[in-house]
């Protein structure tokens, strides 16, 4: 079938039907964006397979599980990381149900401050879009910062293995040289996010099928190479409870062993900050949400065991005088190859692809926190706010992905003066990022709950339970992660992720009773 397109001279052009069906689709794109106070100004042509691809590459269990298995192994070991994995799991599909239902409502670049402001309305919605939007870029921040970092200090192990180790007399690199590492990853992110969306699109879908193909390999490839595996009893049953930090109890123990998979499942916000780019956003961008949660947990859990089949001895593991200088997983590929072929280059293989896993993760973070700051700054909530919001011939936010890596680096900075500082500033990667998820699905079990409407995907008349549960396993594990883990309390062994969280949450009310009350009025149409 093809349809008739008459041009001004009283000529036709005959148009393929599909060819008609793609320009309908991005008019009702455009005209629902138009509905909701913006105009088109980024390029519209990611698909659903690319919009999910970019927000798995940034839950990337790869990288989330390799770069917190150590904490797994501490707190409960493979108990608290088989069988937390799905617990954590579930409540963080719940969550990203809940975020799916307001993210077809609300399909904008803007994503969770914008719902916020929408689900309460005139008299609320400026301070409850200035909280959501603060703690949702800076938490998206951290998380660069935290990615890029994490493979920064995997780079050095990876020197530290291939001179051959801690015990061969291998380089041990300094904190200046991992932090120049750590810049240089970010000024490629940086590069590499400067590129039009068509070119960042395909490295998306890239990372997404390395992330996937690298945890079936390495799942697979590790405990078949080990000469020593675990058997199902150590795996399934085995509780971990000499952590060496004085805590003794097997609940406390557990519960903070589940770290690990909610640090790795987070990120998911990603598909909802690229509606602006997505094809059918009321329904690529939700679909994005929940299948990048879902094939995470699906692999993560797959991964968790493979590698857990490969571990006999949990102390040495996380000895800072084995040959990876303490890290975990890295030790664990490394010793599975050199007790079977006499050589850990195996392992460091390996960790090479993990590595690769991470930059991708990176790259993609670093995606999702420049469309942030746009859409934030296109509503002045940001100082400088006319500069962030510019975008180039490309159609892309290229001042705002500058911003990011500096920030990012900034961040990193404070692992200089002290790693506890330095843990303390991402921590608000997992806890500020999770505050942010929650405060428009409150404002829409709540407030907005009869005036909300809904967008294609929704959940029906489920919608305010499911609301309700991701709010109370949110303030659930905004609690348990900040409470201490190792006793006696030091300076050196407080968690600052209260501290750090507090102080954010200090400044943005500050920020706002002194000045931004007065002026910020929430999201403004540029129409």
């Amino acid at each position: 079938m093809e349809l008739e397109n008459r041009e001004a001279d009283g000529h036709y052009l005959r148009l393929p039907a599909d060819a008609c069906e793609i320009n309908s689709d991005r008019a009702a794109d455009d005209s629902r964006l138009n509905q909701l106070g913006y105009k088109q100004e980024l390029r519209r042509s990611l698909s659903a397979i690319s919009n999910f691809s970019v927000t798995f590459s940034i839950i990337s269990v790869l990288t989330g599980i390799t770069t917190m298995y150590g904490t797994g192994l501490t707190f409960g070991g493979p108990v608290t990381m088989i069988w937390g994995w799905p617990i954590v799991g579930l409540f963080t599909m719940i969550v990203g149900l809940s975020m799916a239902e307001i993210c077809s409502a609300y399909p904008t670049a803007a994503g969770l401050y914008f719902w916020s402001a929408k689900l309460c309305g005139n008299r609320w919605g400026p301070i409850a879009s200035w909280f959501t939007g603060w703690f949702n870029i800076v938490g998206q921040w951290a998380v660069t910062t935290s990615v890029d970092f994490s493979l920064a200090q995997l780079i050095q192990v990876i020197i530290l293995l291939s001179t051959g180790g801690r015990n061969g007399g291998g380089y041990v690199g300094s904190k200046y040289v991992v932090i120049g590492i750590h810049g240089v990853i970010l000024l490629l992110h940086a590069i590499i996010n400067s590129l039009p969306i068509t070119l960042l699109s395909m490295f998306g879908q890239l990372a997404a099928a390395w992330n996937l193909l690298g945890v079936f390999v390495l799942m697979i490839l590790v405990p078949a190479v080990a000469k020593e595996k675990a058997s199902a009893k150590f795996v399934f049953t085995h509780f971990n409870a000499d952590n060496g930090d004085g805590i003794t109890s097997k609940p406390y123990i557990f519960l903070l062993g589940l770290l690990m998979s909610q640090y790795t499942l987070t990120g998911y916000d990603a598909s909802a900050h690229m509606s602006e780019e997505t094809k059918n956003a009321d329904e690529n961008g939700p679909k994005g949400i929940i299948t990048s949660i879902g094939v995470s947990i699906i692999v993560g859990w797959g991964y968790l065991l493979g590698i857990t089949f490969a571990v006999t001895d949990i102390p040495y593991l996380l000895s800072s005088e084995n040959d990876a200088g303490g890290y975990a997983i890295a030790e664990v590929f490394y010793l599975s190859f050199k007790d079977r072929y006499g050589t850990g280059v195996g392992g460091i293989i390996c960790l090479g692809i993990v590595a690769v896993a991470i930059f991708f993760c990176g790259m993609s973070s670093m995606t999702s926190n420049s469309r942030m700051a746009y859409a934030f700054s296109r509503d002045g909530a940001m100082p400088l706010s006319p500069v962030w919001h510019k975008v180039n011939g490309q159609e892309v936010p290229i001042n705002a992905v500058w911003l990011s890596a500096l920030i990012a680096f900034c961040m990193a900075l404070t692992s200089l003066g002290s790693l506890v500082a330095f843990q303390a500033m991402v921590s608000i990667a997992t806890i500020g990022l999770y505050i942010a998820y929650a405060m428009p699905i409150f404002f829409r079990v709540t407030l907005a709950r009869k005036s909300f409407v809904p967008g294609p995907f929704n959940l029906g008349r489920y919608g305010v339970f499911i609301g309700w549960v991701a709010v109370v396993w949110v303030a659930t594990i905004s609690i348990l992660f900040s409470l201490p883990v190792a006793y006696p309390i030091t300076e050196e062994t407080l968690n600052y992720t209260p501290v750090a969280v507090g102080g954010l949450l200090i400044i943005v009310v500050s920020y706002w009773i002194i000045s931004a009350r007065h002026w910020f009025k929430g999201p403004i149409t540029n129409i």
